[in-house]
């Protein structure tokens, strides 16, 4: 097994450009004081399950401009000639929360620049496609709010539509689609919706053996998960079926991927504890509607979803100590909507 300094700088090392010029240079000693707030037992196989996981879902600057560029130049999206395609394409600049949509424009801006010698607002094709680009999609919601709203004010009688990500969710994006085809029939417009990643993670309930979410197979004897699970929760938490693995190894392997499962289930609960009254998407694995929360594990160099375990990145080392941010140190503290949204207005991811 690796040596825990080893292991500090290995994790520092992938997460380096997190949130790069905004926040201080993730660093051992930041890994550390985070990885303290575990029990000690716990530490070292928590940070070598962390490490293989980070090193396969976090997706740094340069690997996202690595798969914008593919996708600039793929002739499966773009034909044989890429630059006449994206001379004739519209982009929506169209989302109604955060920022993720206008800084991947500014990246496929560069690349465009790069390739084809003209940028984003070139390209402004009357009879082309329209063109919907974001980091990432997790449950669906922002891409399906965006699109529903544009279904429904803006878009034209027939055209196709790309979604183009980053990285996806297979549920998530499934649900998304089917939501946008319905909506656009019920509107009698003719819209073919088409969605492009760099990376497809399985996250189907049906498919729990071979899901690549933090998705428990077994929960620990617990006080805090005993009542937690006594809440009404309209989508009961149901066991992981142990023993598969995802097309991507996210996980080293079932005992890694349990440790770390369990870890932060226990955190997740103890970070719900602090607030007086939580909202029900605050679960411990991340905000969802469904069990015990999300569990994504998929992290980019702009920000951390809060799909993502709490553990990952609630709190504030800055906050008043009698609020309850204070209360916890995140790895990759997250960059909210607004700039000063307190517990409660923070939103679907």
């Amino acid at each position: 097994m690796a040596t825990r300094a080893k292991l500090l700088e290995s994790i520092a090392a992938t997460i380096a450009d997190y949130r790069e010029g905004e926040i201080p240079k993730p660093s051992p000693e930041h890994v550390e004081r985070w990885a303290g707030q575990f029990e000690e037992a716990v530490r070292l196989p928590l940070l070598k399950e962390l490490d293989h996981v980070l090193n396969q879902t976090y997706f740094s600057r340069k690997w996202v401009v690595d798969v914008i560029t593919q996708l600039v130049e793929t002739d499966k999206l773009a034909g044989t000639n890429p630059c006449a395609f994206w001379k004739s394409s519209s982009f929506l600049s169209i989302q109604q929360n955060g920022h993720s949509q206008e800084e991947m424009l500014r990246l496929f801006d560069a690349c465009l620049q790069a390739e084809c010698g003209f940028g984003v607002e070139d390209c402004v094709g009357d009879d082309g496609p329209y063109i919907y680009l974001d980091d990432a999609l997790f449950s669906g919601f922002r891409v399906g709010d965006d699109l529903g709203e544009w279904l429904q004010c803006d878009a034209p009688d027939s055209a196709t539509v790309h979604v183009m990500m980053i990285a996806f969710y297979a549920y998530g994006q499934w649900k998304t689609s089917q939501r946008l085809k319905k909506q656009a029939k019920d509107l009698n417009k003719k819209i073919a919706f088409r969605f492009w990643r760099g990376v497809e993670l399985e996250n189907n309930p049906s498919r729990s053996k071979t899901s690549e979410v933090l998705w428990p197979a077994a929960l620990p004897d617990d006080e805090l998960v005993k009542a937690y699970r006594a809440q009404e929760h309209k989508f009961p938490f149901e066991p992981r079926e142990a023993g598969g693995s995802g097309a991507h190894g996210v996980f080293s392997c079932e005992e890694g991927r349990q440790l770390l499962e369990t870890q932060l289930l226990l955190a997740g609960l103890r970070i719900r504890s602090f607030c007086e009254n939580p909202s029900p998407s605050l679960r411990p694995l991340g905000f969802s509607p469904f069990g015990l929360g999300f569990g994504a594990t998929v992290v980019t160099f702009r920000n951390c979803p809060n799909n993502c375990p709490l553990a990952l990145w609630w709190g504030d080392p800055e906050a008043d100590e009698s609020h309850p941010f204070s209360k916890w140190y995140p790895l990759l503290p997250r960059k909210t909507y607004g700039e000063e949204s307190d517990f409660g207005e923070i939103l679907f991811e």
